[in-house]
């Protein structure tokens, strides 16, 4: 289960596709998470998925 407070969603997001996955993607396929949902709250507090860098940042 993910994070629900955006600030620590946040965090907890850019530990895991640093460290153990190589897309926002492939976390959302292995732990069944809704890629729409992480996006939208971490926009809420201006942060964006960058595909290249593979964060939000």
């Amino acid at each position: 289960m993910i994070p629900n407070d955006p600030a620590m969603l946040l965090s907890f997001m850019n530990l895991k596709l640093r460290d153990f996955y190589p897309s926002l993607e492939s976390f959302c396929e292995d732990t069944g998470e809704d890629m729409t949902k992480i996006v939208d709250k971490l926009s809420r507090i201006d942060y964006h998925y960058d595909k290249e860098k593979n964060q939000f940042v």
